[in-house]
């Protein structure tokens, strides 16, 4: 499923400025962005979320809305307007780059009123544990979307359009996972905190005709509207498995093309994410976050960690056409609830890992890309100012090695824990290839056996000027500096 050289770049981070330019920016720089060897770009959700222009994105309140309706404050997003979102992703798709779109459909907030219902509170660690009897509660779960006004949908939605929220007005404990009356639980989910259908807000209740009706309508409203190439499933492990695949299946037959899927199934535990791709029948790819979380600790652990263990226990390793490889994200950077950063000085090894071997989907992170630079509270309230580096150059690099070098097979060289690296041996049409050595301690070398005899190969990193030449057999020594990574293409291939 993967697409074949292809490399997403998410075009957002957590604390993208909020200004209402990110679609403008994207308009300005798809060229250079698809000239750099972006073949698809991963844009955040472009609807109206409780916090209006303020909001990133997942704070979903109106679906229909994409900064075209004066609702919660504003009528743009934090990142546009309507017709500057369809604007962007027109002169996207011109520039030759394909657009993902991130879909919500866990939750609803910024509900317009409140209703009573009867509900069961249920423990939040352990949602198998109700915490006593059923009670009246009230709750914000009446949407009638009044600035919108019925266009596109005429769908109020009530409490019963959802299972559960965890904020009763009625009490001042909010430590407790409220279950409507009459619903339950949905099946098909992570078995995290005993049932992890429940994540925030107002949960859609996935077995109500009326809410399935309405996805599959806004779903295909969604394609006519925007006519992106594919989509990125937020909180998948939230919500149950077979309404990808049923709701994936009618979008394809809507559109009459393959549209790109991948879930964000956010757990370490392989068996719960091969579980979830049997449930799907392998319609979707998922992130591989194991890799994520295996980056983030040779990050921390520097010389202390093995890099022959790097890709142990990853989709990537063993589901290659399912994984979508990425290095961070918007919730993985500094100050977010599921922080697990990557040290800036592993990054550049991190993203050769993914962008210079076969097997998985590259996504290039926008903070690593551009850079970042903002400032948070952390859970303890305390005020953090966060710069995030620019690895732009080193990465445009490994775009560059990736389009014209690295095709065929690879030959991994990973006997020492300290300094690891492989080859790819090219192919008819790119007969040139290129070795990648990384090292996390001291200076690092390879022997190395090239099928090209006495040629001349140059570091594209700019690491190390001197140049390494083969023998009468194909061999030499292929060096790296210290805690940093070589990437070796032959000097006279066509391409250099």
């Amino acid at each position: 499923m993967a697409v074949i050289n292809g490399v997403m770049l998410q075009f957002y981070h957590w604390y993208t400025t909020g200004d209402g330019s990110l679609w403008r920016s994207l308009s300005e720089r798809a060229e250079d962005l698809h000239n750099a060897g972006f073949t698809a770009v991963w844009l955040p959700p472009a609807y109206k979320g409780i916090g209006g222009s303020h909001d990133v994105g997942y704070g979903v309140y109106d679906l229909f809305d994409l900064g075209e309706f004066d609702q919660k404050g504003s009528v743009r997003t934090k990142y546009g307007t309507k017709d500057d979102y369809l604007a962007a992703i027109r002169n996207a798709q011109e520039a030759g780059l394909q657009v993902y779109a991130d879909i919500v459909t866990n939750h609803k907030m910024g509900a317009d009123a409140e209703e009573e219902v009867e509900a069961t509170p249920y423990n939040p660690d352990n949602r198998r544990e109700p915490l006593g009897e059923a009670r009246q509660i009230k709750a914000w779960t009446h949407f009638t979307f009044p600035g919108r006004n019925d266009q596109y949908s005429k769908l109020k939605w009530h409490w019963w359009h959802f299972n559960a929220v965890d904020y009763n007005a009625l009490s001042s404990d909010k430590q407790a996972v409220y279950l409507f009356e009459g619903k339950q639980f949905d099946d098909q989910v992570d078995d995290e905190k005993g049932n992890f259908d429940y994540l925030m807000g107002c949960n859609l209740d996935m077995n109500n005709p009326d809410v399935e009706e309405e996805l599959l309508n806004w779903g295909k409203w969604y394609l006519d509207t925007t006519g992106i190439d594919g989509f990125r499933f937020d909180a998948a492990k939230h919500v149950k498995a077979d309404f990808f695949q049923h709701w994936l299946h009618q979008m394809q037959l809507h559109s009459r093309k393959k549209l790109f899927a991948v879930g964000e199934y956010w757990s370490g535990d392989r068996e719960a994410q091969n579980r979830f791709i049997k449930q799907t029948e392998e319609t979707l790819m998922l992130f591989d976050v194991n890799l994520h979380y295996n980056f983030s600790n040779a990050s921390t652990k520097g010389s202390h960690y093995d890099l022959r263990r790097i890709f142990d226990n990853t989709l990537v390793q063993e589901k290659p056409d399912l994984a979508v490889t990425f290095v961070s994200n918007h919730d993985s950077q500094p100050l977010q609830d599921l922080a697990s950063v990557v040290e800036p000085w592993f990054t550049p090894l991190a993203y050769a890992l993914i962008l210079l071997r076969k097997g998985g989907y590259p996504c290039v992170f926008a903070a690593d890309y551009d850079g970042a630079s903002y400032t948070d509270n952390d859970r303890q309230g305390q005020a953090h100012h966060i710069e995030m580096v620019s690895h732009q150059w080193l990465i445009d690099k490994f775009l560059y090695a990736r389009r014209y070098y690295a095709y065929g097979k690879q030959l991994d060289f990973f006997q020492d824990p300290h300094c690891i690296g492989w080859m790819r041996a090219g192919n008819e049409n790119h007969p040139c290839g290129l070795i990648t050595v990384m090292s996390n301690k001291g200076e690092g070398a390879i022997e190395i056996k090239t099928p090209v005899p006495d040629t001349v190969f140059v570091d594209l990193t700019e690491h190390i000027k001197k140049e390494v030449k083969t023998d009468a057999n194909g061999h030499a020594s292929f060096p790296c500096p210290a805690g940093s990574l070589s990437v070796w293409i032959p000097a006279d291939s066509p391409e250099n």
